[in-house]
């Protein structure tokens, strides 16, 4: 069979439930993933990144906020049809690495795990499901901020997904969304830019329905923002939660803030793990 072309972007939020596990999973993600990720993907994947997570100015649990880093792909082919099934090596996944996200429980049993098969599983109490979102390659709204260059200045960048409630369809979200959320930011000053996008959903079954991003110049805008926004946003029938953004942080509102430089660009930077001497 044939690889169909299809172009797009994938997002990862890591997340790390406890600062003991930081150092862990950074050695595990550039002594083992990049390259066993690079030796499987390179033919196919133009772009291979880690941006930094940035702390949380506030309420972490409320916005689900990731704490370890953004992966970013960009993608000229879906690997995950079933004829990209067959893998002469198999990744180093152990279990591990899923509990220092708390994607499993601690207690959980040792064992090495296929990626996809870690990429698919589910979540426990301190943290979040492993989010793996597939996007167009480009921003399909771009709704604030259009001829920004970087002369304009570095960029704050929370970047969040959004799933609707069970039963509300896409439609019925997006109206949400583009009706009282989207116009609440665009119209602040602060904000610099506004973009967002359907998530593919038919790619790997990803739970959530929308990514977006909103550019500030830092924290202290943030701040002032979300106090602005979370007064005057009108929570939409199908609530989850009283408090803004209306849906439960990690489950069903995941994000993330971010620089705009990414800490290595991994297809073009990374020359093996080369430790301290």
């Amino acid at each position: 069979m044939c690889a169909e072309f299809r172009p797009m972007r994938s997002l990862i939020y890591v997340d790390c439930v406890k600062e003991q596990y930081r150092v862990k999973l950074r050695h595990w993600l550039y002594r083992y993933h990049v390259p066993d990720s690079i030796s499987h993907f390179e033919p196919y994947c133009t772009k291979y990144c880690f941006y930094p997570a940035l702390p949380s100015p506030t309420d972490p649990e409320r916005f689900g906020v990731a704490r370890m880093q953004l992966t970013e792909h960009y993608w000229l082919i879906n690997e995950l049809l079933p004829e990209y099934k067959s893998k002469t090596i198999t990744e180093y996944f152990p279990t591990d690495v899923l509990k220092w996200q708390g994607i499993i429980p601690e207690e959980a049993a040792d064992r090495l795990m296929d990626g996809d098969e870690a990429r698919s599983s589910g979540r426990c109490a301190e943290g979040h499901p492993f989010v793996f979102a597939f996007v167009p390659i480009c921003f399909e709204d771009d709704m604030k901020g259009a001829g920004r260059t970087i002369e304009d200045g570095p960029n704050y960048r929370w970047q969040f997904m959004i799933s609707y409630p069970d039963g509300v369809s896409q439609e019925e979200g997006d109206k949400w969304f583009y009706e009282e959320l989207a116009p609440a930011f665009i119209d602040k000053p602060e904000v610099t830019r506004f973009l967002s996008s359907k998530i593919m959903t038919d790619v790997n079954g990803c739970p959530f329905n929308r990514v977006v991003e909103v550019w500030f110049e830092g924290p202290m805008e943030w701040n002032k923002v979300i106090r602005e926004v979370e007064s005057s946003v009108k929570k939409p029938e199908w609530a989850m939660t009283d408090t803004f953004p209306y849906l439960p942080g990690y489950t069903k509102f995941v994000s993330i803030f971010l620089s705009d430089y990414a800490e290595s660009n991994n297809l073009a930077q990374y020359r093996g793990y080369i430790a301290m001497r």
